[in-house]
């Protein structure tokens, strides 16, 4: 062993100490820990002593070894807890294999038939072979955590060592079952099975050991992991020997460790040397450095030595040696670190000298110790004379065939050739001296002669081209002769080669076996993390497959090493291990795809690495099988001859043991897989044998062989199966007879084997192929006895007799008289072939099921034929006309035939279930049978129509019933997208045909009437279903890319444009032409998104495609009712023409849609859909074109509401900033500044909105300019009035509010004003649209002019609470008259959010009362803000709670009726708070308390009749704070893989700001981070905030209080929701603008969405929170990467910088179009035209598309809590 080298120096009292510590000069990763750690408290040396006063005690030394505080070690980093949890994860593996390993294995009973003792035999092999190989791998494994875990922690590669220890248990696993079998299947050695179980237990338990040990939190000392890994080389020797598979002898072992031990005493030498040279250095670092180097040496030393001493007992195995090889190469390269070292520490040569000569002597030894392993590698073989001096001829010769043209070099490899050949003919003659045989001492002495004379010829060349070197024909007799020589070589060295090409074979076959073990074991290991089914499915097959070929692989091997003469058993290696190639190297594939979706690193590593080993031994396999089998040269027809006599030979052995009643199955035999397996290889080996005659009849030997090969292969399986058949059976006749047929297989088929090696001497004898001929018909009658032994077999085959025995009733000429009436002969009739029918289905069934269960149907089958026949028979009795006499008995023939075909069918499918084509042979005997009998019955049943229609229908029925059973088998060759047509078009013919049904039943016979109302019935539901076929095939087709039906759906709408007479119009032109631009709107949106999706997620284009079709249809019905109602008639065409042609293109948009669906990554497809998509836009923005030509004016109000409609949401957004307190003004400005520019534009407002009244009267030109002045007004209004609330100041939020809700109010009536406009353009003046567009102006007038009130009262402090309570109650009465419409609204709400919409009323009650208390502008005024929002809600909500279709009317009546009454208290309420603040009294204070409790009981009854809508299935939600978290946690992860997702659109080298230096594609991408970033840590906090609440009790953990809790845990919920749905859209935006495939159009709308949602979060985490605790000031003071300020503020920012960011690059990009001035004066008036419509065409879209992002917030906005929109404090 070796001795750790201490330092030892000598310190002098007068002299300065050095103190020498290593160090690491390294840079890493700053681990966090607490300096705090408890002491280690210890006792003392001497124990307690007394403390004195005045005196020191004496020094105490004690030294305490193996103890250390947990707390001081340094925490572990990432890869060290990964490795913890990989040793954890093995740890358990190793105990379970320890927990398994304490008993044997249950084997069942084995017989001692010669199959039974080859079976055990091969098993046991088999197990040693596994065993054998997963000991290599922990021997090689233990030894790599060894090498691994040498040196610094910090530089350890914590990865490969968890990839080595999960090598290690994964194996101990698998070796583990590999140990119980090998212990039970040698049990009678009771002693050799214990000493077995009990050398794998401590193998197992050396593992455990080692585990513990390399713990990175044990703190164990090394020489503990090096004495464990000892440990496991001991025992591992041990287990080998217990199973004689100790291939390494004693003596090797011996010498590896003398070795080994050589070298560590070198190294000490050099160590010692290298002292000496620390002592004298001067410098200290220098010699710091070799004692760093010398101690690494010492280290790597052991290293080696360990590592030797645990891969001894498994060195044969390449990673074994591998590792110790690696240990060598750690101690070389540390022992030139301890040279280098030196050299600079010093400049003595002396030492110098010692240390270089030391370093020669570990090299030496090194090199001793890798010679030895080396050789064992080799097998302990040293290189032959027969290798060296046949490699030398060999290399030689080609020299002298490259020199041709230079003599002198020719002459000179001629000298080193002869000299090669004597000593190959000296050799040889020794042999042949020795040689005791007489045969191969002759042989070899020929052999030694006819090189001799080669030789001696080729030195007579070589003279005669040294004495003419210029004569070219010397040196070509040279050559010739050397290559005479070559083939002499060749030939008297042959037997030699090909005993190393077998040795070699069988190692490289070893070689693949174990690495597939491994490989399997690797496998095995990762299925846990591998998160790619499919991969992992695959890779379960490759498992399969080659764990197959692994025994085979392993008998092959044996039996070389057994009969190294034979060369049956070397043919049989070479063709197991070409068997081999196959399913190895599909194992690597599978396993190499698998690799990258493992996600335990470790075990990826694992499958890696044994996938890359497995790789290179199948390459090794390949290369030598190739080799050894044209070495050998042709055997097959022999081997397989000999393989069928012994085949031969084993099933008579087995039938005497059936004869004695000792047959056994073996382990996984049973009767129906034995069964299966004989019936299939009984077709395979016809199959073969006919090839085989094919080939020796044309005389081709190698492909004979093959053949023979593959029937003997055949061959096997069938005697295993013939002999599991009948070791399974209890009968012992039926197992004789089995067994017997069977030996005349192999009998017949070893005379037809030998007769073919006959042939193919003779290729042309037609004697001989006759004699071929004669065998295989008697191979082949043997083969059908032996499949008519199995059971259920027979039992067909006599239920066939039987038929054809009744069908002989048929031949007769006379039949004989009828001994029933015709009525009773039809019934019989009727009943037997119902009863034939149903068995021929149980006869399809059983087929598939046991031999049994066929045998019963096939009899079945045969009784009710006969029945049937005698009841056909009878009914041919009866019929009078000859004819018709000789047709029913010409179909009971046809019948008999079909039913011999059906059971043929079904003899043949349990025979072979997997044969090709024979599922659908059995079902088409099978309709044969039910359509012949419905030939019959239609004979029978003439007198009745239609009954025998439906007889034969309920009979197909049946017969195609059992195929919906078994979906998974096809019936046709039709692919899956043709399969669907069928379908569907046969779905059309059946739901027309069972209306016929119902129709014409009702139609005909009368006396039946009482069955109408059951046949109506039926045909309802039949049509139901049809159509619920028909809905799941569409979405099929559509998913699946088959876009047919949609593209015929839009081609029906088109044609329907063109008819004639069009349906009378129940509307206007003005509702037609909006219908058709809310569909012409949704097809361009779906198109537009198509785009996007085409790139993100093409399989979800099939519903979009789908949706487009819908809106198309839509579309066009309203296209052809516009069109009728247009004036002139012109704009009818225009409008018809333009949807014709948006037709064309959704037809071709969804073409391209399937056909990307079918081939997602076909780029040219991509381009192409989005061509089309960008072409239905186009498309319909000529309809939208041509219907705001039909009503330009209309068109205009359409667009102004839109626009207005997007104001008020912007609106909204405002007012949520404002009430977050996030409202500021950009610089330092008064609200002065802005009163004089909102009163003006104020007043502008009101001059359009006298225009927009008298325009409805007017002309459509004057309602268009009307209408674009108006919204433009109303824009510049909006504007200004958001401008002066934020110069009031975000400290003032209240007042914020009331500015922005009367513009708001303003913006409202204008909308309705739009509205009522256009209803009313052109009616005359007594229409009702004219009072309600007078009503709708004068609320206009009012709204504007409490405007201007407001912007008075602003900033008069004691008046502007007044002014804003005014101004709400206004407000409210108008909300009042909306509500109590008759119109219905668009969407319904449920009664859980009605009920929480009404605390929004209790809470506002409250402060309407305080505020009248207590008389405050600022209390007033937050009042009117909350009183607003509160009752907006619930009258919304009430409304929409009200028409949901399951309320009924009463419950609808009681709803509105409170909904009223509660709305008029509380405007009493505030119109009593306005009182109380002109003239403030106690007993009008008092009256406060009365008008409260009258909206306090209007809200109870609203509750109460909340609940009567919930019905009985209502429950109570679970904790809302808990979903609130869970919300949060989500919205937060969501828009992390958002930013996530951004970050992989485009690399960069450095962080980067959002700034006008960056391209336009950069400030996108870093302007949406940036975003990404902001809302994360934005909804991070809000989740932190709401923890906190519930924490401080302010929000409970469980719902005692749901309503309050739950309103407030909603809001939450649903503003995380949008934050996060909103950032997500706008990197799925980012990501398509720079991609060029979306618009900056869509980026700036998904910026603006993100502060709008980010602005309701706020607004929602405000609500109860303590705005002085920690998580507030995190949430609303948030440092990030722009700097200080308000979180919203910081969102906001960024969104800002993505907005004018993507406005900049669109100006630009509009700036770079070239435009093309025609100079010709009509072309360029044409050219002012159409720029001029563009321009029209585009502000009407963008108007439209403000109208719908309004109506959206409008909606969204509408279902949100109330607390989202208000602020308590």
């Amino acid at each position: 062993r070796i001795n750790f080298l201490c330092w030892s120096f000598s310190f002098s009292p007068f002299s300065p100490s050095t103190i020498l510590q290593q160090q690491f000069n390294r840079v890493g990763r700053v681990e966090h820990g607490s300096v705090a750690l408890p002491g280690v408290i210890r006792s003392g040396s001497i124990g307690a002593e007394s403390l004195s006063m005045g005196t020191m005690p004496s020094a105490q030394q004690q030294v305490i070894m193996g103890q250390m505080h947990r707390g001081h070690m340094p925490p572990l980093s990432s890869a060290q807890q990964a490795l913890m949890g990989t040793i954890n994860t093995s740890m358990q593996a190793v105990q379970q294999a320890q927990a398994d390993l304490g008993e044997v294995d249950n084997l069942p009973p084995l017989g001692q038939d010669m199959a039974s003792k080859v079976w055990i035999q091969n098993k046991v092999d088999e197990s040693k072979h596994e065993i054998h190989s997963q000991v290599d791998a922990i021997t090689a494994g233990t030894a790599s955590v060894v090498n691994l875990t040498a040196g610094d922690p910090t530089d350890t590669d914590y990865t490969a060592v968890g990839c080595a220890i999960t090598t290690i248990s994964s194996n101990l696993t698998e070796m583990s079952k590999g140990v119980k079998l090998l212990a039970a299947l040698i049990e009678d050695d009771t002693s050799g099975s214990n000493d077995l179980m009990g050398a794998a237990r401590n193998l197992a338990g050396a593992v455990s050991d080692l585990l513990k040990a390399v713990e990175p939190a044990s703190g164990e000392p090394r020489q503990t992991v090096l004495s464990a890994a000892g440990s496991i080389g001991q025992a591992s020797g041990d287990l080998l020997l217990q199973i004689g598979e100790n291939e390494s002898d004693e003596r090797f072992q011996e010498v590896l460790m003398i070795l080994a031990k050589a070298v560590a005493n070198a190294a000490a030498m050099i160590v010692l040397k290298a002292k000496n040279v620390a002592q004298v250095a001067d410098d200290t670092v220098l010699q710091n450095r070799v004692i760093a180097a010398a101690t690494q040496c010492a280290l790597s030393t052991s290293q080696l030595v360990a590592c030797a001493k645990v891969v001894s007992p498994t060195i044969s195995s390449p990673v074994c040696q591998e590792q110790l090889i690696e240990a060598g190469k750690l101690v070389d390269r540390s022992v030139e670190g301890c040279v280098q070292a030196c050299l600079s520490a010093t400049v003595d040569v002396e030492m110098l000298k010692q240390v270089s000569s030391a370093a020669s002597v570990v090299g030496q030894a090194l090199g001793d110790l890798l010679e030895h392993v080396c050789r064992y590698a080799s097998h302990g073989e040293p290189i032959g004379r027969y290798d060296q001096a046949t490699d030398t001829i060999m290399t030689v010769t080609e020299s002298i065939f490259s020199s041709m043209g230079d003599a002198g070099e020719m002459v000179r490899q001629a000298r080193v050739l002869a000299q090669a050949t004597s000593d190959l003919v000296n050799a040889m003659r020794s042999d042949a001296e020795v040689e005791v045989d007489v045969d191969n001492s002759k042989k070899l002495l020929a052999a030694a002669k006819l090189l001799a004379d080669a030789t001696a010829r080729m030195v007579e060349a070589a003279k005669g081209a040294a004495a003419y070197p210029e004569n070219e024909d010397q040196q070509q007799r040279l050559r010739e002769a050397a290559e005479g020589l070559r083939v002499a070589t060749n030939a008297a060295a042959q037997n030699a080669m090909k005993k190393k090409l077998i040795n070699r074979l069988e190692n490289a076959a070893k070689q693949a076996a174990a690495a597939a073990t491994q490989t399997i074991a690797a496998s095995q290991n990762a299925a846990a993390s591998n998160k790619n089914t499919a991969a992992h499915q695959q890779l379960v097959q490759s498992c399969k497959a080659i764990a197959d070929h692994i025994p085979q692989l392993v008998q092959g091997v044996r039996g070389s090493q057994a009969q190294p003469e034979d060369l049956t058993t070397q043919l049989a290696l070479i063709i197991t291990s070409q068997n081999f190639l196959q399913p190895g190297s599909k194992m690597v594939t599978s396993a190499k795809s698998s690799v990258p979706t493992v996600m335990d690193q470790a075990a990826a590593m694992q499958l890696g690495q044994c996938a890359k080993n497995l790789a290179t031994s199948l390459a090794e396999l390949r290369t030598v099988a190739q080799k050894a089998h044209e070495a050998c040269g042709p055997m097959e027809i022999q081997s397989a001859l000999t393989a069928v006599q012994t085949l031969k030979t084993e099933l008579q052995d087995a039938k005497m043991a059936a004869i004695d009643m000792q047959l056994k199955p073996l382990p996984g035999e049973s009767m129906e897989k034995c069964a299966q397996d004989l019936g299939s290889t009984s077709k395979s080996v016809g199959s073969s044998m006919a090839q085989l005659l094919t080939c020796a009849a044309q005389g081709n030997e190698h492909y004979t062989g093959l053949a023979a090969r593959e029937t003997a292969q055949a061959l096997k399986t069938l005697a295993q199966a013939a002999r599991g058949v009948a070791a399974s059976t209890t009968n012992p006749q039926a197992a004789a007879s089995m067994l017997d047929s069977a030996c005349d297989v192999m009998e017949g088929s070893a005379m037809l084997i030998h007769e073919a090696k006959q042939a193919l001497v003779s290729p042309g004898d037609s004697e001989s192929q006759q004699r071929l001929a004669q065998v295989a018909k008697a191979v082949s009658h043997s083969l059908n006895n032996c499949v008519n032994c199995l059971p259920g077999q027979k039992d067909v085959d006599m239920a066939l007799r039987s038929i054809g025995e009744a069908s002989k009733k048929l031949l007769g000429e006379t039949l004989p008289p009828s001994t029933r009436s015709f009525q009773e002969a039809q019934s019989e009739l009727n009943q037997t072939a119902a009863d034939l029918n149903q068995s021929a289905g149980d006869v399809v069934h059983a087929s598939r099921g046991s031999s049994t269960q066929l045998a019963d149907a096939s009899g079945k089958f045969s009784e009710d034929f006969d029945e049937f026949l005698d009841a056909g028979i009878e009914m041919a009795g009866h019929t009078q006309v000859k004819d018709e006499q000789i047709q029913v008995i010409g179909n009971l023939k046809n019948i008999s035939m079909a039913s011999s075909k059906l059971l043929l069918a079904a003899k043949s499918l349990s025979v072979d279930p997997g044969a090709a084509n024979a599922k659908n042979l059995l079902a088409a005997a099978a309709r044969a049978v039910t359509e012949s009998i419905n030939q019959l019955i239609t004979l029978a049943t003439q007198q009745a129509p239609g009954q025998k229609e439906c007889d034969n229908a309920l009979r197909e029925l049946e017969a195609v019933k059992g195929m919906l059973a078994n979906p998974n088998e096809p019936v046709s060759n039709l692919s899956y997208f043709h399969c669907i047509e069928s379908v569907m078009e046969n779905s059309k013919v059946l739901g027309e045909s069972m209306a016929g049904i119902s129709q014409n039943c009702k139609t005909g016979d009368v006396p039946a009437s009482h069955t109408h109302d059951a046949i109506a019935e039926a045909a309802q539901l039949m049509r139901e279903a049809v159509d619920d076929i028909m809905v799941t095939l569409n979405e099929a087709a559509s998913e699946g890319g088959m876009v047919g039906a949609m593209v015929d759906s839009i081609a029906e709408a088109m044609g329907r444009l063109d008819e004639g007479t069009s349906p009378e119009p129940e509307g206007s032109f003005v509702d037609y032409q909006t219908t058709m631009v809310k569909y012409s709107k949704a097809i361009a949106v779906t198109a537009q998104e198509m785009m996007t999706k085409s790139v993100t997620c093409p399989e979800e284009l099939g519903g979009l495609a789908s949706r487009v079709t819908t809106d198309y249809s839509q579309l066009a019905l309203q296209g052809r009712l516009a069109a009728h109602t247009a004036e002139p008639q012109e704009i009818g065409f225009q409008i018809k023409a333009g949807v014709q042609e948006l037709g064309h293109g959704c037809i071709f948009l969804v073409q391209k849609a399937g056909a990307l669906q079918i081939t997602p990554s076909d780029s040219y497809t991509k381009r192409e859909l989005i061509e089309c998509a960008r072409t239905v836009t186009e498309k319909v923005s000529m309809v939208l074109s041509a219907l705001q030509a039909g009503n330009k004016g209309t068109q205009a109000c359409i667009t102004a509401a839109s626009a207005v409609s997007g104001i008020i949401a912007e609106l909204d957004t405002t007012i949520m900033f404002a009430s977050a307190g996030t409202l500021n003004a950009e610089n330092d400005e008064s609200f002065a500044d802005h009163r004089e520019n909102i009163l003006k534009t104020a007043k502008a407002l009101v001059e359009d909105t006298k225009m927009l009244v008298s325009g409805a009267a007017s002309g459509q030109d004057k309602l268009a300019q009307a209408a674009q002045s108006s919204a433009k007004t109303i824009t510049q209004l909006t504007d200004v009035v958001k401008l002066g609330a934020a110069s009031v100041g975000s400290d003032d939020p209240e007042t914020q509010v009331v500015l922005i809700n009367a513009v708001k109010d303003v913006a409202k009536a204008l909308a309705e004003l739009i509205g009522a406009t256009k209803c009313a353009a052109g009616k005359a003046a007594d229409d009702p649209s004219m009072y309600q567009l007078k009503s709708a102006a004068k609320v206009m007038v009012t709204n504007v002019t409490s405007l201007l009130k407001t912007v008075k009262a602003v900033e008069d402090e004691a008046t502007r609470g007044t002014r804003a309570l005014e101004a709400t109650i206004e407000c409210i009465k108008q909300e009042l008259t909306v509500f109590q419409s008759k119109d219905v609204p668009e969407k319904s709400t449920t009664p859980e959010e009605f009920i929480r919409m009404t605390k929004g009323i209790t809470t506002a009650t409250a402060k309407a009362v305080a505020a009248g208390n207590s008389a405050r502008q600022e209390d007033v005024i937050s009042t009117a803000n909350l009183s607003r929002k509160a009752i907006f809600d619930m009258l919304t909500t009430c409304k929409q709670a009200a028409y949901h279709q399951e309320v009924n009317k009463d419950v609808r009546s009681r709803a509105l009726l409170y909904g009223t009454e509660c709305t008029t208290g509380y405007i009493d309420l505030l119109e009593h708070v306005l009182l109380v603040l002109q003239g403030p009294t106690a007993e009008q204070k008092h009256q406060l308390v009365f008008y409260s409790k009258r909206v306090a009981g209007a809200v109870t009854e609203l509750i109460q009749t909340a609940e009567a809508m919930k019905g009985t299935e209502w429950v109570d939600p679970e904790d809302p704070t808990v979903i609130a978290e869970t919300e949060l946690l989500g919205a937060a992860a969501s828009i992390e893989a958002a930013a996530k997702k951004l970050e992989q659109l485009k690399p960069r080298a450095k962080p980067k700001q959002a700034d006008e230096t960056l391209d336009f594609e950069e400030q996108i991408l870093e302007a949406a981070k940036s975003i990404a970033a902001a809302t994360s840590a934005l909804v991070k906090s809000a989740s932190a905030a709401q923890r906190e609440l519930v924490a401080q009790g302010k929000v409970g953990s469980i719902p005692a209080n749901a309503v309050d809790d739950g309103q407030w845990s909603q809001g939450l919920i649903s503003a995380a929701r949008m934050v996060a749905a909103a950032t997500s859209n706008l990197c799925e935006a980012a990501n398509a603008s720079v991609q060029g495939q979306a618009s900056e159009e869509k980026l700036i709308s998904s910026a603006k969405q993100v502060a709008a949602s980010t602005a309701q979060l706020l607004v929602a985490c405000k609500v109860k929170a303590d705005q002085d605790s920690e998580a507030m000031r995190r949430l609303q003071i948030w440092r990030g990467a722009g700097g200080d300020g308000a979180a919203g503020n910081a969102v906001k920012r960024a969104s800002d910088n993505l907005v004018r960011a993507a406005q900049k690059a669109a100006f630009h990009k509009a700036d770079d179009d070239n435009v093309v001035v025609k100079t010709k004066f009509v072309g360029g008036i044409a050219q002012i035209i159409a720029a001029q419509e563009e321009m029209l065409r585009k502000e009407r879209e963008l108007e439209e598309a403000r109208k719908k992002l309004a109506q959206i917030r409008q909606q969204q906005y509408k279902f949100l809590p109330s607390e989202l929109r208000e602020d308590e404090n």
